[in-house]
């Protein structure tokens, strides 16, 4: 072999190895409290990450990204994805827009067109759009002469109809071969990567009892799990997830499209029926992660040896406005007055022993007993927003406010939250196997403290085994 192919071969491992280092973090703006992008910014920064993912073309965002090393992946809005699609004068006004005011000074590297569009069922013709879209934003970029920005989109891990075992994982029937063929067929051409949001955490606390919580962490413990159908050997329920898409890739004929993880992460905090939600856990994945990705040569998976995998973990703060279960709302590596939920290094290269104790382990057990969803109260609480959620929850039907009208038994005392409270308790028990939650707005909160009283009984979930 030649001087040449010697130095192209080291060049090749010296660049899979610094990808599978580079990872990122996701911030999201879905909080009244954050500090200013600038700060922002410094705090990424202290996290030695060299990526981060927003979800939006932010201007203020952009311009302090303006100048740092940091690459950016930034997001077309969904709401935009139909029009561009059928449009390329919108495709690049909104390149010429949002785009080139800040390149090359700020090194995006990435443009995501739209967010889980495919978990998204109100509107399906968003699927069908979804590949023009992409194909409209590439050409924009090709017209500007940008050839070094990648176009994907990021999907989450319900564009799968089986994950399990791994080697037997499909994508769903109703986008196999209308949305996911094409896709693959574009992300292969253009050399970009399918971009995964991939969460251990769901899959383990949905089955806590047949997966090993330190599986789920990445902790090294000698738990292995073998596929039947490939022969692999598994050590971690990460690699599984990135597996069952490359199987789900591989039979629509796409097996070689490189993969990213647009998101991972582990909550810090959540509801009394949401298990596992904890700051030593989050840590303990992070951490993990971070390690595993910074193995030179990259690890990969057992699917594929070897491979770099982009990452960017969520998130950077914990964003109060986010909706849905507590969960949601604490997922950071910052509060909002910027000081760290925990400390961890995205580079992967801090030992545990050089960090501080964590707090003890809380909820990774499931609660078992009855939960009531209750009406916050207090001056912060909005009367008009609270009569609006207690109309919604009543408006639902099903008898579900119907001991609280004048005369029944839940009517006194008389007063919103009262209503609202019980309101939001048969809500929640009538709908929650629906996905209904108690958020509300951020006007309800969980409790095990029964609010019953006298001859009224508010309903109660009820976790057992």
């Amino acid at each position: 072999m030649g001087l040449f192919p010697l130095l192209l071969l080291s060049f090749l491992a010296l660049s899979n190895a610094e990808v599978s280092r580079m990872m990122g973090v996701n911030y999201g703006q879905l909080g009244d409290n954050l500090p200013s992008p600038s700060e922002s910014i410094n705090l990424i920064k202290t996290l030695k990450a060299a990526r981060v993912k927003i979800y939006d073309a932010n201007p203020e965002i952009l311009k302090a990204l303006s100048g740092t090393p940091l690459q950016v992946s930034v997001m077309v809005p969904n709401e935009i994805i139909s029009n561009i699609s059928s449009n390329q004068s919108a495709a690049d006004e909104w390149v010429r827009s949002k785009i080139l005011p800040f390149y090359p000074k700020t090194r995006i590297r990435i443009l995501l067109v739209g967010n889980e569009i495919l978990s998204e069922y109100s509107n399906k013709q968003l699927w069908y759009d979804l590949v023009p879209a992409m194909r409209r934003v590439k050409r924009s970029l090709k017209n500007h002469n940008i050839l070094n920005v990648k176009v994907g989109t990021p999907l989450a891990m319900d564009a799968l109809q089986t994950s399990f075992p791994p080697s037997n994982a499909t994508f769903r029937p109703d986008i196999a071969g209308t949305v996911m063929r094409p896709l693959l067929q574009f992300l292969n051409r253009t050399k970009s990567f399918y971009f995964a949001d991939v969460y251990p955490y769901f899959v383990w606390a949905a089955n806590p009892k047949t997966i090993k919580l330190e599986y789920a962490l990445l902790k090294r413990t000698g738990i292995t799990y073998a596929d039947p159908g490939s022969g692999l050997t598994y050590t971690n329920l990460l690699d599984q997830q990135l597996d069952a898409l490359v199987a789900a890739m591989t039979r629509v004929g796409f097996g070689s499209v490189r993969v990213a993880i647009a998101e991972t992460g582990w909550p810090t905090a959540g509801d009394i029926d949401q298990i596992g939600a904890n700051i030593y856990n989050a840590a303990t994945y992070n951490r993990n992660l971070g390690r595993k990705m910074a193995e030179d040569p990259p690890l990969g998976t057992p699917a594929r040896p070897g491979r770099a995998i982009p990452t960017f973990v969520f998130s950077l703060y914990n964003e109060n406005k986010k909706p849905g279960p507590g969960t949601e709302r604490n997922w950071g590596l910052f509060y909002p007055n910027g000081s760290r939920v925990y400390e961890v290094d995205l580079t992967g290269r801090r030992p545990d022993t050089a960090y501080g104790p964590l707090p003890v382990p809380l909820n990774d057990e499931p609660y078992k007993g009855k939960i009531w969803c209750v009406a916050k109260s207090g001056k912060r609480v909005n009367a008009s927003d609270l009569g609006s959620a207690l109309s919604y929850a009543c408006g639902q039907g099903n008898g579900t406010c119907d001991a609280i009208q004048r005369g029944k038994e839940c009517y006194k005392p008389n007063s919103l939250v009262s209503h609202a409270s019980y309101a939001f308790s048969s809500y929640w028990l009538q709908f929650r196997s629906m996905g209904g939650n108690c958020y509300f707005g951020g006007l309800a909160v969980q409790t095990t403290k029964d609010p019953s009283y006298g001859s009224c009984q508010y309903p109660a979930v009820k976790l057992t085994d």
